[in-house]
C-alpha cells in the first residue's frame, strides 16, 4: 500500500501511554460501551463486561496530544484516516451535502474513557456515536496479523475505513435505522450496518488515489489484503474458532463470504449508492 506521500490532518488524540483514572464499579456507561463493543465490533457483551466491570465508566477522559503523532504507526493512521475522511467529504459534496469528519481518532492503550464509557482493547477497534470519535488500541495490529492471519498496511486501513463508515452511518441516521431492527441475527439491523461499513471501506479504497493525487493508493493485491482482513471477521469464521459451530442466529456482523462480498462491491462500484445493504434483496 502507498501512503508514505500521504498527507494528514493532525485530527488524532494521542493518549497512549495515559492510562486512566476512575473510581471502580460498573455503571450505565459501561453497559453502553460493552453493548458498543458487541453492536460495532462483534465482541461478546458478557466479555467486555468482565473487562469494564473493575473500571470506572465515569473515568476521565484525559485530553490527548493532538496533532500527527511523530512515529509511523501513528502517522499512518492519521495520514489513512485523512484520506478516508477526503473521499467521504466529496461523496457527500456530490450529493450536495457537506461531511463532517469524527471529531478525532483517539489512540490510546489498556484502556481509555470514551462518550459511551470506559474503552477497553479487548472490545478492538470501536466508533463511539456519542462523542464522534473513533478509538484505536495499535495493539490490534498485532491481534489482526497473529490471530486472525490479516497482516499489513492495506488490512489496517481496512479497518481504519470500517470505523469510519460508522461514523458516516451516524451522519446519515443509519445507525439508528439499525437498532431498530434488531442486533442479533443473519437479517438484523446489526449485520446490515457492519455488512454497509465493510462496503464503505471499499469505497474508500477505490477512491483513495483520485482524492489524494496518487499519493495514497491501493493496487489489486491490497485490495485481497483487504478481503482478507473482512473475511477474518466474519461471524461464522470467529464461532467456529470460539465454539466450533456456526449459529446464524446470533450473527451481529455477517459471514465471512457476506463481508468479503460487500467490500469489494463498494471497491468495484467506488460508489456509496451501492452499499444499500438495508434495501438488498440479499445479503
Amino acid at each position: 500500500m502507498r501512503w508514505g506521500g500521504g498527507e494528514g490532518s493532525g485530527n488524532i488524540e494521542d493518549r497512549r501511554g495515559l492510562g486512566s483514572v476512575g473510581v471502580g464499579g460498573l455503571g450505565i456507561g459501561g453497559v453502553v460501551l460493552a453493548l458498543a463493543g458487541y453492536f460495532f465490533f462483534g465482541i461478546d457483551p458478557s466479555t467486555t463486561m468482565g473487562v469494564v466491570s473493575n473500571v470506572s465508566p465515569q473515568a476521565q477522559q484525559q485530553e490527548g496530544v493532538r496533532g500527527t503523532p511523530a512515529d509511523e504507526a501513528g502517522r499512518f493512521v492519521d495520514v489513512v484516516a485523512t484520506n478516508v475522511d477526503e473521499v467521504w467529504s466529496r461523496e457527500f459534496q456530490e450529493a450536495g451535502q457537506n461531511y463532517r469528519r469524527p471529531e478525532s481518532i483517539v489512540l490510546y492503550d489498556r484502556a481509555t474513557g470514551t462518550g459511551c464509557g470506559m474503552g477497553q482493547s479487548a472490545m478492538g477497534p470501536f466508533y463511539c456515536p456519542a462523542d464522534r470519535k473513533v478509538y484505536l488500541d495499535l495493539s490490534f495490529w498485532q491481534e489482526l496479523e497473529q490471530k486472525f492471519g490479516a497482516g499489513g498496511e492495506a488490512a489496517r486501513a481496512y479497518v481504519i475505513a470500517h470505523e469510519i463508515g460508522h461514523h458516516v452511518q451516524n451522519l446519515t441516521g443509519a445507525n439508528a435505522r439499525a437498532e431498530r431492527m434488531g442486533a442479533k441475527g443473519a437479517e438484523s439491523g446489526s449485520v446490515r450496518l457492519e455488512l454497509q461499513a465493510d462496503c464503505y471501506a471499499g469505497v474508500w479504497a477505490a477512491n483513495a488515489a483520485a482524492v489524494s493525487g496518487g499519493q495514497v493508493s491501493l493496487d489489486p493485491k491490497d485490495i485481497e489484503d483487504g478481503l482478507r482482513a473482512a473475511a477474518a471477521v466474519g461471524d461464522d469464521t470467529l464461532q467456529r474458532k470460539s465454539q466450533g459451530q456456526v449459529m446464524p442466529d446470533a450473527f451481529t456482523h455477517g459471514s465471512s463470504e457476506q463481508r468479503m462480498r460487500w467490500f469489494r462491491k463498494g471497491a468495484d462500484a467506488g460508489d456509496a449508492a451501492a452499499c444499500d445493504t438495508f434495501g438488498a434483496a440479499r445479503l
